[in-house]
């Protein structure tokens, strides 16, 4: 049995070392044809974007002496793609890992990773086709003393060397051109790191003549930043897109001859579940860093790819935004979508400012999967779903953080416990409690209070996952009830929970809200959609309140 390539993406050392991989060679042939002179194909992490400029790296490079594809399917293709096998110098740069504090230490982190590419071409400052001023600089690239405007050129500047040693044009590839971007946008020096990556890449790849070809992967299109200014060789292949569709991340026939040839057939159906569902043009995909995560733990079902990093920006975005996300949020953990328009060009530091560019982040990101596209007056809209049980921890884990904040795990627990035994008085106590302490995540404008008690109560019920199927707004008797909890045991009681607000100006207490809620329980009928042979009764509970002050009424039936 082949080792597992666990954490690795460079070509040569999985081919050289006999580790499984899934032949994606082809994708060589796709970047031969592609007419654009610059291709940027974002994809989320962890979806063998890495792997795959690797793969380009070794087949171009001229430097390259080992013969690493002689039994991949691009070894099978015309004449035409074979003479193309190591033509080129090649230039990669990756931009992996440059997160920093602050603009000072971003700067470095930039000044390092471009040094580490000059050493790769040291045997250009050798020649005798430097001039001593080019040489001069070379070295002072090298040795960190340069200044970060001769950074700011080395890509343009090696470009040109790298012609005139090999009398033939460079190819560049850059791996996680967005993650310099990214860092800048959550430490604060977001204009700086925009300046740097503006003439860094629009020097090299605008109308360069020492470029036969430049291939940029990162998480997201930014282009209305500027970034790409008058780029007008570029040409961007997002996961939108059918092209490249195959060639980031596995197939479902991929992923089932994986777990045929590691004895883990039995195990697919669970896996399903688990890690499929993305739509990537049209095709359903898996993430492979979960996939051998998987298979190296012998098909236990852990969320692998979530836990590869903080998700700080996911659980800013999600804890910080408007109420009306929130509300978008409740309904796609409930395995419910949402109509959202797509923003194809993302600017960092307005993704906050519309709920549509949260989404459309998250999309891009990984974390949700779009599908029903249609175009409305030119613009893109989609339904938007989490894809698998996966990417539903992360968002119930988010929310999970944020309450334990504001209420210990013991409180949590007694809290539910008190609702599904229907001890009113101390789930009133403890919803209390926990409203007073936590209010500030929500917007708690009157007319959407409603709402807010809604959202609120629906994210500490997530905890009950395991125990009860979770509905929220449906259709139900001669109404639409709030929150329903349906028990996936004969042994335990329904439970339907309604909201009520108390209408200050309209002489109406918390009491009176309380009791026209248990009312409208009664007179819609709700419990019509619960066949009551199947549970041990219904627990019916009215939520009144007026700001911050809660009272409660319940029954048993």
């Amino acid at each position: 049995m082949k080792k597992l390539p666990v954490g690795l993406s460079d070509f040569k050392q999985i081919v050289k070392n006999n580790y499984y991989f899934i032949d994606k060679s082809l994708f060589i042939k796709e970047i031969i044809d592609e007419d654009a002179a610059v291709l940027l194909l974002p994809r989320p992490r962890r979806f063998g974007k890495s792997f795959n400029l690797s793969q380009l790296y070794y087949y171009f490079n001229i430097n390259e002496k080992e013969s690493l594809f002689a039994d991949l399917k691009i070894s099978r293709t015309a004449e035409r793609y074979q003479k193309e096998k190591n033509k080129y110098p090649v230039i990669k740069i990756d931009f992996k890992g440059v997160s920093a504090v602050n603009w000072t230490e971003a700067a470095e982190n930039l000044k390092r990773i471009i040094a580490s590419e000059y050493k790769n071409h040291y045997y250009l400052f050798n020649s005798e086709l430097l001039m001593d001023y080019e040489k001069d600089e070379f070295k002072k690239i090298i040795d960190l003393s340069a200044d970060i405007s001769s950074y700011k050129f080395s890509l343009e500047k090696l470009s040109d060397y790298l012609a005139r040693f090999h009398k033939q044009k460079a190819i560049i590839l850059i791996d996680e051109y967005d993650e310099p971007i990214q860092s800048g946008y959550l430490n604060d020096y977001y204009q700086q790191i925009i300046s740097f990556m503006r003439t860094f890449l629009i020097r090299a790849l605008k109308d360069n003549n020492n470029v036969e070809k430049g291939i940029l992967t990162g998480v997201l299109r930014i282009a209305r930043e500027s970034i790409f200014s008058g780029l007008n060789n570029l040409v961007v292949s997002s996961l939108l897109d059918e092209k490249y569709n195959q060639y980031f991340g596995l197939l479902t026939a991929e992923v089932e001859k994986i777990f045929r040839d590691f004895d883990l057939e039995y195990k697919l159906a669970e896996i399903k579940q688990w890690y499929n569902g993305y739509n990537f043009g049209g095709e359903i995909i898996y993430n492979p860093w979960s996939i051998i995560n998987c298979i190296y733990q012998k098909g236990e079902l852990n969320p692998y790819w979530v836990n590869t990093s903080d998700n700080q920006l996911v659980k800013d975005l999600i804890l910080k935004s408007a109420n009306g996300l929130k509300k978008d949020l409740e309904q796609l953990l409930i395995a419910e979508s949402i109509k959202v328009k797509i923003e194809e060009n993302l600017v960092f530091n307005e993704i906050q400012n519309r709920s549509s560019t949260v989404w459309t982040f998250l999309l891009f990101s990984g974390y949700l999967k779009a599908e029903n596209f249609e175009r409305i007056e030119a613009k893109l809209y989609a339904d938007l779903k989490i894809p698998n049980q996966e990417l539903k921890y992360i968002y119930e884990e988010i929310i999970s953080d944020w309450f334990q904040e504001n209420l210990s795990n013991d409180k949590i627990e007694q809290l539910l416990e008190a609702l599904i035994t229907a001890d009113f008085d101390v789930f009133e106590a403890l919803l209390s409690e926990f409203v007073l302490n936590s209010f500030s995540f929500f917007d708690t404008a009157v007319d959407q209070a409603e709402q807010v008690y809604h959202s609120f109560i629906l994210g500490l019920l997530l905890n009950l996952e395991n125990r009860y199927y979770l509905k929220s707004n449906r259709e139900s008797g001669y109404g639409r009830y709030d929150i329903m909890l349906i028990p996936k045991a004969k042994k335990d009681k329904a439970i339907i929970i309604e909201f009520k607000k108390a209408l200050e100006f309209k002489d109406e207490s918390l009491e009176k809200a309380a009791d026209s809620g248990l009312k409208q329980i009664e007179e819609k009928n709700y419990r019509a959609e619960l066949n009551e042979k199947e549970n041990d009764g219904v627990i019916e509970i009215a939520v009144a309140f007026s700001g911050t002050k809660l009272l409660l009424k319940g029954r048993e039936i």
